[in-house]
């Protein structure tokens, strides 16, 4: 993943939360969990931002969306909690793929779990049909 995908990631995200009028975080990492970008909207949580970006490095390092862990947990599976430096246990975080293999992962925060999947999604998507 490169700058320039994690700026065309950014602005994707940016104008699906727009167009909703939604005030959210969205942190783009590699896909060893490390920042590339970061936006935290006016209007967005504080605690949003630290989230996001654990969001997307977990999404990074499991190689899947988070929903699917949270979901895990939700089930009773609480063990995984335990997870070492996995701290995004969230919905929102949507790894990038491609090829079959992971190469980054954007995270979102700020709205409802599914919102923030869908601004993730948005930027997912520019980035991996351009």
């Amino acid at each position: 993943m490169t700058s320039e995908d994690a700026l065309k990631a950014l602005q994707a995200a940016q104008e699906e939360a727009r167009a909703h009028q939604w005030a959210v975080s969205i942190a783009v990492c590699d896909d060893g969990g490390h920042l590339l970008g970061f936006v935290r909207m006016p209007g967005a949580n504080i605690a949003s931002a630290t989230i996001s970006q654990s969001k997307a490095a977990t999404a990074a390092h499991m190689k899947r969306e988070t929903k699917g862990i949270e979901e895990m947990i939700n089930a009773g599976r609480f063990a995984f909690l335990s997870a070492p430096k996995l701290e995004g246990l969230l919905e929102g975080g949507i790894p990038v793929m491609m090829n079959g293999q992971c190469v980054g992962a954007v995270g979102v925060s700020g709205v409802k779990p599914g919102e923030d999947a869908q601004i993730a999604k948005a930027a997912v998507e520019a980035v991996v049909t351009s």
